[in-house]
Parts: C-alpha cells; sequence; structure tokens
C-alpha cells in the first residue's frame, strides 16, 4: 500500500486533486474530519474540539488503512489538526504530533497557494495569502524537521494536477 498525503492552507486545491487521483489511479479516499464535524455540530471549533476532530480523522485513516487498498489517498491528516490548533487556538494536545509521527506516509504533496485564487466556503477563514503562505511555511518546515517524503506542488489549476499524477505514478512505479 502507497499512501499518499495531499497537505497545504485553504484552497490550494487538496480536496479536488484527492478526487482527480482517485479517478485516476483509483485506491480510497479519505476526506478531512473537520468538514463532516463543523457540519454535525453547526458552530465554531474550539481547543477542547480538537482531540474529537484528530481522533476522527485517525478513525477515518485506519478505517481506510485496514482495506489495504494499493493506494491511500489522504485529503489531510494529523499535520492539519496541529497547525490549526497552533493557528487558532495558540496550543495544541500533546499527544497529535507523536500520533502523526508513528505513522507511515509514502509521500505528501504540499499545496502552494499561490498562482490561484482563495474560495471562501463558510468554513474557510485565511482569505489573506500571507496567511495562507504562512501556514504553507509552516507545514514545510514540520515536513522538513520530520525528514518526510514531500513534493511541493505549485502553478495554476492544470500544472498542479499534471505535476500530481507525474509524481503518484512516479510513486507506483518505484
Amino acid at each position: 500500500m502507497k499512501v499518499v498525503v495531499l497537505t497545504g492552507p485553504e484552497s490550494s486545491g487538496k480536496s479536488w486533486l484527492a478526487a482527480q487521483l482517485q479517478q485516476r489511479f483509483g485506491g480510497v479516499r479519505v476526506d478531512e474530519y473537520v468538514r463532516h464535524f463543523m457540519e454535525q455540530t453547526q458552530r465554531d471549533t474550539c481547543l477542547a474540539d480538537i482531540t474529537d476532530i484528530a481522533s476522527g480523522q485517525l478513525a477515518w485513516e485506519d478505517e481506510a488503512r485496514a482495506r489495504q487498498p494499493a493506494l491511500l489517498i489522504l485529503d489531510t491528516h494529523l499535520l492539519s489538526n496541529i497547525l490549526w490548533s497552533q493557528t487558532l487556538f495558540g496550543d495544541c494536545p500533546e499527544w497529535l504530533e507523536p500520533a502523526l509521527l508513528a505513522r507511515h506516509y509514502d509521500l505528501h504533496l504540499l499545496l502552494s497557494p499561490e498562482q490561484v485564487e482563495w474560495s471562501g466556503d463558510g468554513l474557510r477563514c485565511q482569505p489573506e495569502l500571507a496567511d495562507r503562505l504562512a501556514f504553507f511555511q509552516a507545514i514545510e518546515a514540520w515536513l522538513s524537521q520530520h525528514r518526510q517524503p514531500f513534493q511541493v506542488i505549485q502553478g495554476n489549476w492544470a500544472q498542479r494536477q499534471q505535476q500530481v499524477f507525474t509524481a503518484v505514478t512516479q510513486l507506483l512505479e518505484a
């Protein structure tokens, strides 16, 4: 099983590219649990919600891993929960980072916020490019610090799609 994570700031194409990857290569896709959580609770999240959100994301990921697909496509993973918790609340449950580091991911596709428009959907909260760039840089720094395999994806939508398809093709052929 190869595990690919799409990561990056808001409106950088994670969900769209996850769907494109599944359509092109098959496999199992795991969506972003926090969206489900927010739709169910119909309120803004708070620090106390982070454990439930992260646990839900892990449960969805574990369920998909148990199916042993040739390709597992994750629309996000615990790193987003960690960084959003720190960004929004200045704190984060201590168990998240060790739980993230205990798992194996073959490739992180880190999506740049540049060259694509931000799109508000009622749940997103970083319309300013500078904020999304800071989030992107925090992800990149964490991935580098923890020696996680990643490739930066940038450009317009067509360029992003081609870069992601090429990266996953290479991963599957390796």
